[in-house]
């Protein structure tokens, strides 16, 4: 695969560092010359990107005359905050709110700087969808068991205690089956949005790609707000008290 411009860029300051700690865990990369490849690097670069974005927001924060990139802010947490409210529910929901900010703009980040001339969307690769994936379940687990501790295991067990041992093997495949309905649903369709923009561009330019650019915008918002509402679904599973 060719290499992005910024993926060079890593691969010449960064190359040998990267591929001597791969190969000092046991990991052998298909190109050692170049051991970043392309969903590395564009992932580096929305972090670094959402980073800035981060920090010009907290040093231009203002009670009396906030800015647009404020507002803007503000606006993106309250819609987040009043989602979990809606889907989480109980009185510490709020705690959850940072994480499902943070990770929902990196997805959504990563799902439009595919639109980015010389840029490639790192979602239409498997393995940045199912790393997503995996934070999410390892997260609402850890927070399940934080409410409700060792009795965090009663979610498995069904409704009755004489089903326990028919829903307990059910409830583990399902939770597990959700980490793959993640990963696919992301990557499936970011990766046909960005083949279907490569498509009409490559045989009409310029003007004829743009409703499919629209579009593309359109799928990239509505990926990441499936993926966080359904972090939210999951969350409040797991954080729900045998009182709900």
């Amino acid at each position: 695969m060719e290499q992005l411009a910024f993926t060079q860029f890593l691969n010449h300051v960064f190359g040998g560092v990267v591929l001597s700690a791969l190969t000092a865990l046991g990991i052998h990369p298909k190109h050692p010359a170049a051991p970043i490849p392309n969903a590395a690097a564009m992932e580096v670069l929305v972090f670094v990107l959402l980073t800035v974005f981060f920090l010009l927001v907290r040093m231009r924060l203002s009670v009396d005359a906030p800015g647009p990139l404020q507002h803007t802010m503000e606006s993106i947490e309250g819609f987040i905050d009043n989602l979990g409210k809606e889907i989480i529910g109980g009185h510490h929901y709020h705690r959850y709110v940072p994480y499902l900010v943070t990770l929902g703009l990196f997805i959504l980040a990563c799902n439009l700087i595919g639109l980015v001339p010389g840029m490639e969307s790192p979602t239409a690769v498997p393995v940045v969808p199912l790393g997503c994936a995996l934070v999410t379940w390892f997260y609402y687990h850890i927070q399940g068991l934080r409410e409700n501790g060792i009795g965090y295991i009663k979610h498995f067990m069904g409704p009755v205690w004489w089903l326990a041992p028919l829903m307990f093997p059910i409830e583990i495949f399902s939770h597990l089956a959700r980490v793959l309905s993640l990963t696919i649903r992301l990557f499936a369709n970011i990766m046909a949005e960005e083949l279907v923009i490569t498509i009409f561009f490559g045989l009409l330019p310029l003007i004829v790609p743009l409703p499919f650019m629209a579009f593309a915008i359109f799928g990239g918002l509505l990926q990441a707000f499936i993926f966080c509402t359904l972090m939210m679904v999951y969350l409040g599973g797991a954080v729900a008290t045998e009182d709900h």
